[in-house]
């Protein structure tokens, strides 16, 4: 255990260059002036929570709740989106949209009273991209900092704001992409950078923005070699073949950083300080990645994407192309395909979207355990204490305990169902539903 929170630690260094004044920046200034960090359990800052991974620090979050037990406040949210929530001490942000995906929103909501602090339309698209309607064009989860809150769209819009003032500081609508069933991937902060791919049926690139001005520092193309799913390895046009929805993991093995992250048909692994890429993984059977990466300190695991899921075990390392050499394992039963995987003390948990709950050995990929949970799934699950949250999209949120053995603690309903995966600060859960945002917590 302490080597993974040594390796969780070294995932979201950058955090710390969050924890600054951001008044510096409204005047233009580039001098910052540190500031005293919230108490770990009061951030959420981006997808999967401080190290990125579901790792909840908290052990004392509620195990029962109803619509009329353990709720604290319920706020509706307007519009459709399935973007998770991001906490910093008494805000809480999230991003929306209309269903037709041309009036796009961040919404500030305050965490002690659920009450919607801030509204507000960033940007206007006349012609909207095609999104599928298990998707919808306000996806990609946010990240906050001391400050500021980074909210993308993908291609028609990203934006840096003010948390104080809702003052946008800069934004970003000049990235050419078509996300052919809408976008998905959510921004992480490091480095003093946005990083952010775009995975789309015409491009597939990945992005550094200096995060005080929005500038490009870097941007790389993917180097995919996106043949066919017939067995023929040709080149194939189709774009479900090239989309993805990943979200990158920045790591260290052996003293080196580097940013991983998933596409379709390859694991990428860059030099985030140049954006030059170091290796690939190629998974020619799976495209459209989605569920973001786990490391430890001497593997990569991955879910490659539909059509089949598969789970990948890979040691960092080498040049080029990964040979088998490097793959540790791979796994290719009940995988999931969109919600990510939790690593616990050498253990795999995984819910599949079809409600099948795993635990595998995080060295060899064997199965220590299998049960089926019901339902199904698109949020990530969380890992807090000896217990695993899981967040059904038809509203069931099922908890059981950590260990060799499956042991059901709970099972929860809420009125409407879950495709967001949720947020943790304090002792309280933050569950977005298609509907509405609610803080869960035992009176």
């Amino acid at each position: 255990m302490k080597n993974l929170i040594k390796v969780q630690h070294r995932i979201r260094q950058g955090l710390v260059l969050g924890l600054v004044s951001a008044w510096g920046f409204l005047a233009g200034s580039t001098a910052l002036a540190a500031s005293n960090p919230p108490a770990a359990t009061d951030v959420w800052p981006e997808f999967r929570g401080p190290t990125g991974n579901g790792e909840s620090t908290t052990t004392n979050l509620p195990l029962k709740w109803s619509e009329t037990e353990n709720v604290r406040w319920k706020t509706p949210i307007h519009g459709r989106a399935w973007s998770c929530p991001v906490v910093w001490e008494k805000q809480i942000w999230l991003t929306t949209a209309t269903e037709d995906g041309r009036q796009l929103y961040a919404v500030c909501v305050n965490r002690e009273t659920g009450k919607i602090d801030r509204d507000l339309k960033l940007f206007d698209i006349d012609t909207p991209q095609f999104a599928h309607s298990f998707n919808t064009y306000a996806s990609p989860t946010p990240a906050i900092e001391e400050g500021r809150v980074y909210v993308t769209f993908g291609s028609p819009g990203t934006a840096c704001l003010d948390t104080a003032s809702g003052q946008v500081l800069w934004q970003r609508k000049d990235f050419v992409c078509n996300h052919f069933r809408g976008a998905g991937s959510s921004p992480i902060l490091a480095d003093g950078r946005v990083y952010l791919p775009y995975d789309g049926s015409d491009f597939q690139f990945l992005v550094a923005l200096d995060k005080q001005t929005g500038k490009t520092v870097w941007r790389t193309e993917r180097t995919t070699n996106f043949r066919d799913l017939n067995g023929e390895g040709k080149p194939t046009d189709n774009g479900d073949f090239r989309k993805a929805f990943s979200t990158p993991v920045r790591a260290s093995f052996a003293g080196k950083t580097i940013l991983i992250s998933l596409a379709s048909k390859a694991l990428f692994a860059y030099d985030p300080a140049s954006g030059q890429e170091l290796w690939r993984v190629e998974v020619p059977q799976c495209h459209s990645g989605s569920a973001r990466p786990v490391v430890d300190q001497d593997l990569i695991y991955f879910c490659a994407g539909f059509p089949k899921g598969e789970l990948w075990a890979v040691r960092p390392g080498g040049k080029g192309t990964v040979t088998d050499p490097q793959v540790a394992w791979k796994v290719t039963r009940d995988v999931p395909l969109k919600p990510s995987v939790l690593l616990v003390e050498g253990l795999i948990y995984m819910v599949d979207d079809n409600g099948v709950a795993t635990c595998l050995e995080a060295k060899d990929g064997a199965v220590v355990w299998r049960e089926r949970i019901g339902g199904h799934f698109s949020s990530s699950p969380i890992h807090s204490g000896d217990r695993i949250y899981c967040f059904s999209e038809e509203g069931k949120a099922t908890v059981f305990a950590t260990g060799r053995a499956f042991k059901l603690l709970a099972a929860n309903e809420l009125e409407d169902g879950f495709m967001a995966s949720p947020a943790v600060a304090g002792k309280a859960l933050f569950l977005r539903t298609k509907a509405a945002l609610y803080r869960i917590e035992a009176q």
